[in-house]
């Protein structure tokens, strides 16, 4: 099949699309990405076809509004000043989609491109595919990433309502957005008030999960058509080999800890590397840190710890004591894969979900969130890390099963028997 997939977000948002269109390609289908534009060399370097919709997602991410509301953690703010440039962002998306999608037979995608893509499949008559890695289908089992700490999302009703609440709260933000593409690029009517939920595009084909089902097993209330396959992690080649420096720091002494927070960005990241820096020296621990999009950066480093601005955690995560992260789905997958302790400091949106579902299994301690990070807050979780010997072996225990998954492959396999559902 000529397979487009719709991937719009930070590169943990993208990057599980690339592992899965890797996979499919590996199959004999053909595959092309619609993303941002500063994914260009993540996309091509993985042989797919690269088709860029708008500009730089990181730019976005580090404007001085958004960098303030990604550190306060308030998801409404949040989707209200995305909202302010959906407008021609989803007008981009429908001309683009359009060309690229004219030839397809199939458009899968996940939160991040699910309007458009439903909308390009109405007006192409292209059969769709929902593909998430954190959960969306309503279920009695847990409550919403949305909604994960309330206290009165305890029981099957609440939990299977706290969906329709982050449906809507995702939905409105941009709905007007949607609309006006739906409207002056593609010749369809307005989509309901409640969103394309309902629409025959939405419901007609399997939901695929990247997850494990060992960190979250499939709910008993998802039919069979709703599929946990594990895990899309992208692979580094073998032939990959670490920046100058790097591998000596790694090799000299005891495993280092990682700490980085990927796409989050900080209004003071000097701030937040003052924090990081004296909590590693009160622990007498060594470090590599990711500058990430965040920009964490320090002119003169102690020699205990080593700064870079970006390494496939994939390579890096076996090759230390624990990582310290902001909880995004990908990040925490790998270091669940790795077998190794996190400590999470959720920013906002899921983060605090994927937070609470690692100290549940026991492989973390309870998160940190942003707000409440401090250089005595930070270097007590280490220690307590340290020397919790039970956390340890959770962890090494729940990465050698998780190795063993093959999610991609399991993914594949529902997508090439999707004959039957048409």
């Amino acid at each position: 099949m000529n397979i487009a997939i719709i991937a719009l977000g930070s590169r943990g948002d993208v990057q599980p699309y690339v592992a899965l269109g890797k996979g499919l390609k590996k199959s004999g289908h053909k595959i092309k990405i619609l993303t941002h534009q500063n994914f260009e060399e993540l996309i091509n370097t993985n042989g797919l076809d690269f088709i860029p919709v708008g500009g730089s997602v990181q730019d976005i991410a580090q404007g001085t509004n958004m960098s303030k509301l990604l550190e306060r953690g308030n998801f409404l703010k949040i989707i209200s000043q995305m909202k302010k440039d959906a407008i021609n962002g989803a007008l981009a998306m429908a001309k683009v989609g359009m060309d690229a999608c004219s030839n397809v037979d199939l458009i899968i995608s996940g939160v991040g491109g699910l309007f458009a893509g439903i909308s390009i499949s109405e007006k192409l008559d292209i059969p769709f595919m929902q593909a998430y890695y954190t959960p969306f289908t309503p279920t009695k089992a847990f409550p919403s990433f949305l909604f994960p700490k309330l206290p009165f999302f305890n029981n099957g009703f609440f939990n299977r309502f706290s969906y329709f609440l982050a449906r809507q709260v995702i939905w409105q933000g941009f709905r007007s957005a949607d609309n006006m593409a739906r409207r002056q690029v593609l010749g369809l009517k307005k989509a309901s008030f409640f969103g394309p939920y309902k629409s025959k595009y939405f419901n007609q084909n399997p939901v695929l999960y990247s997850f494990s089902p060992l960190v979250i097993p499939k709910p008993s209330d998802w039919d069979r058509n709703i599929h946990v396959t594990g895990y899309w992690l992208l692979e580094q080649e073998d032939s990959w080999r670490p920046p100058s420096g790097l591998a000596d720091f790694i090799e000299s002494g005891s495993p280092p800890i990682y700490i980085g927070f990927g796409s989050m960005s900080s209004s003071n990241p000097e701030g937040t590397v003052d924090i990081i820096l004296s909590a590693i020296s009160k622990t007498n621990q060594r470090a590599i840190m990711l500058s990430g999009w965040g920009g964490l950066q320090k002119k003169h480093l102690p020699d205990n710890v080593f700064i870079i601005d970006s390494i496939p955690i994939s390579w890096l995560f076996p090759r230390v004591s624990m990582a310290i992260h902001h909880g995004g789905a990908g990040t925490t997958a790998e270091a669940l894969k790795a077998g190794i302790p996190s400590i999470i400091i959720p920013f906002f949106g899921d983060q605090f979900f994927w937070a609470r579902k690692v100290f549940d299994l026991g492989v973390s301690l309870e998160p940190v969130p942003r707000k409440k990070l401090t250089v005595e807050s930070l270097a007590k979780a280490i220690n307590n890390v340290l020397e919790d010997q039970k956390i340890k072996k959770n962890a090494i225990e729940l990465g050698a099963k998780i190795r063993e998954e093959n999610g991609i492959a399991n993914a594949v396999e529902v997508i090439n028997d999707l004959e039957k559902y048409q």
